[in-house]
């Protein structure tokens, strides 16, 4: 990819970022009850590795 990318494909890339992160900690306790420790990424709707999947933009 080039050095300057252009604002739209920036703006596309930027949205993809931000699906690849965790959920916030505060979620594990609301679904799950106090006493139970999950990942907090199992609830994140879009798991995307920069090395694993491309998109096609």
């Amino acid at each position: 990819m080039s050095r300057h990318k252009h604002p739209s494909r920036k703006q596309k890339l930027a949205k993809r970022t931000e699906q690849t992160k965790w959920a916030p900690f505060w979620t594990v306790p609301k679904i799950y009850g106090k006493g139970r420790k999950v990942h907090p990424g199992r609830h994140t709707t879009v798991k995307r590795h920069w090395r694993r999947q491309k998109l096609k933009i």
